[in-house]
């Protein structure tokens, strides 16, 4: 009780802290007349600064009659270069249908029916309780150019050689009373595409065989597959021969060329005028 006591009475004895009280700056302070802190570099900026207000799409906006300014009433930007690309696309656009050799995409014979999807095409065709599809993509399927020493060889006159797509298919066989459908991968080696008069060869080759259930689109990863690079000549002409006898031989291959190269050009003009309405904004 004693000590609690000196306690106290130190206390009261101890003089009060003053704290300033606190206020608001007017502008009559000297505080106020200080400059404000530098401004943060562009970049330091926050979003909310960057997209707050109208100003901004304003100023994005083109002016009417400014230099290099196009207006067409939609808003976006365009320019004198956006103009002179657009006719550009006009011109190559004519150009590439005076090329065009298939107004209409052609037939592959031999009772097969084509569906396209975009750039991707299905070659159909049903015998005696099997179905075969063939099917390919036109994206990417265009070879590389010809190497710089043989641009520099060809003469002035000469015409460039045409564009042929050659893509990889997948052909799919599926019987009727079985569950599994028998999937080979075939490609178009770049040494074996138009090498005509010579000595009658396959024009196409198979890369990959395997099993995948039939009906299901994902396949399974985990199903064995057939690499050809080191299987036995033997077994690889009777896979060939296995595709011959179902209307996939070189007859069909270069047909397939034909109807791939048609709708690649066929793709390919449509982009061009989609970029053309792209860039004009029409």
């Amino acid at each position: 009780m004693l000590l609690a006591r000196a306690l106290r009475a130190a206390a009261a004895l101890r003089p009060p802290l003053r704290h300033p009280p606190r206020r608001l700056l007017s502008s009559s302070s000297p505080r106020a007349l200080l400059p404000p802190p530098a401004a943060a570099p562009p970049l330091a900026r926050s979003l909310w600064q960057l997209g707050g207000g109208g100003w901004r799409t304003a100023l994005l906006r083109p002016r009417r009659g400014s230099a290099g300014g196009v207006s067409c009433g939609c808003g976006g930007l365009h320019t004198e270069g956006d103009k002179a690309f657009a006719q550009f696309l006009t011109d190559e656009i004519k150009e590439e249908k005076k090329i065009q050799k298939h107004k209409s995409l052609p037939k592959v014979s031999g009772g097969w029916e084509l569906e396209v999807h975009g750039t991707e095409a299905k070659l159909v065709r049903k015998i005696a309780g099997e179905r075969i599809t063939v099917t390919f993509n036109i994206n990417n399927s265009i070879p590389p150019s010809v190497d710089e020493e043989t641009q520099d060889d060809q003469k002035p006159d000469e015409q460039e050689p045409d564009l042929t797509s050659t893509p990889n298919f997948v052909v799919e066989v599926i019987k009727d009373d079985t569950k599994q459908t028998l999937v080979l991968d075939c490609h178009y080696p770049e040494d074996e595409v138009g090498h005509e008069g010579e000595e009658e060869s396959d024009i196409f080759t198979i890369r990959e065989v395997s099993f995948q259930p039939t009906g299901e689109s994902d396949w399974k990863d985990t199903n064995y597959t057939l690499n050809t690079d080191s299987l036995d000549w033997a077994l690889y002409d009777h896979l060939m021969d296995f595709l011959a006898d179902r209307g996939v031989d070189n007859t069909f291959a270069d047909e397939l060329i034909e109807l791939s190269t048609a709708l690649e050009h066929q793709e390919y003009i449509k982009f061009l005028e989609d970029l053309k309405s792209f860039v004009k904004c029409q």
